[in-house]
């Protein structure tokens, strides 16, 4: 097997696999972080940056980075949340969003979760969904005046196929991640509580963010390529008369670049826009008397 040098290289966690791994490799390849990796070896040294990617399923990243085993990582915020992991999140970077949801049969008779004290739950986020159900147990408890519920509820720890589990009878209801809901509808189950909402975030080690410039600097450039792929740019020519109307209809993130044109009473206008608005935003500017109305896409930004 071939040594690999990590000495002097910022460790940063990388899903290894699935939708979020492929996330994850565009936002590298926007931020220039340029590496070749090895078949059948988790860990690329980058080449033009003292970084080493370390390939990790996306469920130990938390526990790697609070751990100080890598600097930092990118995993979903639910996955923080299961490991119950001392990290500092960086950056919410806009994509793997869904929700955690309590789900059950859509013809049983449970409407919250707080009706599902003393059932059976199937989940693979079992230490947060038995944290909720602990602190449920308590409060129905409390309100018959017992030290302790008669029957506590069972968080049973499944690994995949969480949804098949009502109709398979192993439990009453599931905890389970729910991004369009067609897994759910399919299974005949219905979200009845939601836990948390979720998406992918940049983490590090609470100890090595003020330590080490480069966890910075790797922050900046991915903030840069995702404001890249939400905004392009727009370009336009307006008369000064409508320049009210036109910072209407392009605000921009802080406020508009305006210049003066060489024709009297006209300027020119550079400004992002939302790159789901482009189309729109150019009808409204077509129809205050624009003129020269551009769209260009960014490759990269940097925002103050």
């Amino acid at each position: 097997m071939e040594f690999v040098d990590l000495q002097d290289r910022l460790l940063f966690g990388i899903p290894k696999k699935g939708r979020l791994n492929e996330q994850v490799m565009t936002l590298l390849q926007g931020a220039d972080i340029q590496f070749h990796r090895k078949n059948r070896i988790d860990i690329a040294l980058s080449t033009n940056h003292p970084i080493a990617l370390v390939f990790l399923p996306a469920a130990d990243i938390a526990q790697f980075v609070a751990n100080g085993n890598v600097d930092i990582g990118i995993t979903g915020q639910d996955m923080v949340a299961e490991a119950g992991a001392n990290v500092e999140e960086l950056l919410a970077l806009g994509f793997g969003k869904c929700k955690l949801c309590v789900q059950a049969p859509v013809d049983s008779p449970y409407k919250s979760a707080k009706d599902l004290v003393g059932k059976r739950i199937a989940t693979s986020f079992s230490s947060l969904v038995g944290k909720v159900f602990q602190e449920l147990d308590a409060e129905a408890a409390k309100a018959a005046g017992l030290k302790q519920v008669e029957n506590p509820t069972l968080v049973q720890f499944l690994s995949g196929s969480v949804e098949a589990s009502c109709a398979l009878g192993l439990a009453d209801a599931i905890v389970d991640l729910v991004e369009s809901g067609e897994t759910m509808h399919a299974a005949k189950l219905h979200a009845i509580e939601t836990i948390l909402t979720t998406e992918a975030v940049l983490i590090c080690n609470p100890n090595k963010h003020k330590t080490n410039p480069l966890i910075e600097k790797i922050k900046r450039r991915i903030e840069g390529v995702i404001v890249a792929q939400r905004y392009v740019l727009c370009t336009y020519n307006v008369p000064r008369s409508q320049m009210a109307e036109a910072v209407k209809i392009t605000p921009g993130k802080k406020a508009p670049t305006i210049s003066a044109l060489e024709t009297d009473g006209w300027v020119a206008v550079s400004v992002m826009v939302l790159k789901s608005k482009a189309a729109d935003v150019m009808d409204a500017l077509e129809e205050i008397g624009a003129q020269d109305i551009l769209v260009t896409e960014i490759k990269n930004a940097r925002m103050g």
